[in-house]
């Protein structure tokens, strides 16, 4: 039986794909899964029961051999300088509304790089 790490798996649409230590890609369904279990996270390492299916590899079977990587949450910023987070947000969106009073979007690099700090931003404060 094949040995790899998951690729990716969402729980939601109930399927995933894993890499095998061979390169290969392989469908990951649900109906896969072992019984009790119905997250996979990226990097878990596994085995796998393939068969070849009309779309490719498919496993029939996943044993999880290692969990992969959890993703540790940092604790989020004092309120002292969050609120400087956020005044430095609000002087970088108030160029770029005026920007957009004069009829042009900022560029793709600069408009990237705002979106990414709104996440962010919104992430600290939901955490």
């Amino acid at each position: 039986m094949p040995t790899g790490r998951i690729k990716f798996y969402d729980s939601a649409k109930g399927f995933g794909f894993a890499h095998t230590d061979d390169g290969e890609e392989v469908h990951v369904p649900s109906s896969a899964l072992p019984s009790g279990l119905t997250e996979l996270r990226s990097g878990t390492r596994v085995q796998l029961g393939v068969a070849e299916g009309r779309r490719g590899k498919q496993a029939l079977s996943v044993q999880v051999l290692e969990d992969g990587p959890s993703v540790v949450r940092n604790h989020r910023p004092s309120p002292d300088r969050m609120a400087g987070i956020v005044e430095d947000l609000i002087k970088v969106l108030d160029q770029t509304s005026n920007g957009l009073r004069r009829g042009r979007y900022p560029q793709r690099a600069q408009a990237e790089k705002i979106a990414a700090v709104l996440r962010r931003v919104a992430d600290d404060l939901e955490a």
